[in-house]
């Protein structure tokens, strides 16, 4: 029997307020443990919740970037739960009246097919803690510096079919968020993580069958590994004739497998109530205005921008725009360029692969966008041609010079005198007859003996498009 998956995933990510969602104090990473704390969010008794209003504008923001209808009455809860890391005894978040739903974000398939992945919700809550289990002396200890740090929570339709469909909805939203400017993404600190609920059923069939929940995935690969492994161990137990247990799991990155973690909570588990210290958090037009106003353009308009102003293909305009930061590094490097397409290319492969060598970011790059573009200048000019522009780029890295210093310094300035060049021409044909017999008997392959020859001469510096009618004409 064939089975289809069926796949649905659920954001966390972490709003970038300065101050948590309840109280004032600071949501700063790497901060000692405890040290972010306070009365409100260590829920010492009596104290009172006071809702952080950019929390709230960045909820709306995530919600009309995605689509959804926002709520113009939401309110807050109390989901009940007993975990070392919540003091309280219990979470503020959202859950019969969320402050957005029925949103959607269009993906691609490798086809270039557009899949719509519905969006059920979103809600807001706040973070628990974090416990730090110590083995050798048996016990665990308890920060709770993320203990209220504001959070919304982006609940996907069961519309997903493949591991792949479920990376590509992810980072897309993953895009997005940043675009917007309301969560850094920073996955290893967990600004930005997924749990992905997978169930199978038979090929046809409407009924959804019994689902497995993984939690707390913390990258993009990790989601697509642990999500294939899921489909291939329930498709396992369904075809043995036993049934999928209904439970939470974790993934193991080391073993690339899942294992049980615990039954899987209900919301009747959980005991939800509206939360008597909060009143419900009304939404006007007003408001809802005010935050459109802010929004920046999104990653797919910037996509389609690109191809039509820049002329790029689609996949290019993707890789340019999967970040704000490069394509705005795109964008200040094109800008005093005839060839925009030359940038695209010098960025894509020389910038980025340096990028990928040193394990940095394009935010961390130690060549700017005006010096690069700059550098490319000196090409379009014929000032150097690409491997002395290669070579400057390397010393850029490494020195931190201007493209025009490091040209002079070393001399790499193009030779482009056309009667110097044929009388260089003239001789490596001279010196070389039986090259030159053999390349007019049909071994073309042979010109690039003489390309490599002049450049040899001239230490690279020979102008490669003046050298190459040169030997075409005279070959």
């Amino acid at each position: 029997m064939k089975f289809e998956p069926v796949i649905g995933l659920e954001v966390h990510a972490q709003l970038k307020t300065k101050t948590k969602i309840f109280c004032s104090c600071s949501t700063e990473f790497g901060k000692p443990p405890n040290a972010n704390t306070c009365p409100v969010c260590t829920g010492m008794p009596g104290m009172l919740p006071v809702l952080n209003k950019k929390a709230v504008s960045f909820a709306i923001k995530a919600a009309l970037a995605t689509n959804c209808t926002i709520n113009k009455e939401s309110r807050f809860d109390r989901k009940n739960y007993f975990y070392p890391d919540l003091p309280k005894g219990y979470q503020i978040s959202q859950y019969a009246l969320p402050i957005a739903e029925y949103g959607w974000l269009d993906i691609e398939d490798k086809k270039g097919n557009s899949i719509k992945i519905g969006i059920t919700r979103i809600h807001m809550e706040e973070d628990a803690g974090k416990l730090i289990h110590d083995p050798a002396r048996q016990r665990s200890m308890v920060d709770l510096n993320r203990t209220g740090v504001p959070l919304i929570e982006i609940v996907s339709e069961p519309d997903i079919r493949t591991a792949l469909q479920a990376g590509a909805y992810l980072r897309k939203l993953h895009a997005i968020l940043k675009y917007i400017d309301v969560c850094d993404g920073n996955m290893e600190q967990g600004s930005f993580r997924c749990d992905a609920n997978i169930s199978l059923r038979p090929a046809g069939q409407k009924e959804f069958g019994t689902r497995a929940e993984l939690k707390n995935l913390n990258s993009f690969k990790n989601v697509e590994k642990a999500i294939s492994y899921e489909i291939e161990r329930q498709t396992y137990v369904l075809e043995e004739g036993n049934k999928v247990i209904q439970e939470t799991r974790l993934w193991d990155p080391v073993k690339n497998r899942t294992i049980s973690m615990r039954g899987k909570e209900e919301a009747h588990d959980y005991r939800y109530f509206p939360d008597p210290d909060l009143v419900p958090l009304i939404v006007d037009d007003e408001w809802i205005s005010s935050v459109n106003k802010t929004m920046p353009e999104l990653p797919h308009e910037k996509v389609s921008r690109f191809m039509k102003e820049y002329k790029l293909s689609r996949d290019d305009a993707w890789v340019l725009t999967s970040s704000i930061e490069l394509a705005d590094f795109f964008e200040k490097t094109a800008a005093p360029l005839k060839d925009k397409k030359q940038a695209a290319n010098w960025i894509m492969t020389t910038l980025l692969g340096m990028l990928n060598a040193k394990g940095i970011s394009i935010s961390q790059s130690p060549v700017l966008a005006e010096s690069f573009s700059r550098l490319l200048s000196l090409i379009e000019s014929g000032t150097i041609n690409t491997n002395a522009a290669k070579t400057v780029f390397e010393e850029m890295v490494s020195s931190l010079k201007s493209p025009e210093t490091i040209v002079k310094a070393r001399g790499l300035e193009q030779l482009s005198d056309q009667s110097e060049l044929e009388a260089m021409v003239d001789k490596i044909i001279k010196k070389n007859p039986d090259e030159v017999t053999a390349y007019r008997n049909g071994k073309t392959k042979l010109f690039s003996f003489f390309m490599g020859q002049i450049m040899k001469k001239t230490r690279g510096k020979a102008d490669p498009g003046i050298v190459t009618k040169l030997l075409n004409s005279k070959l």
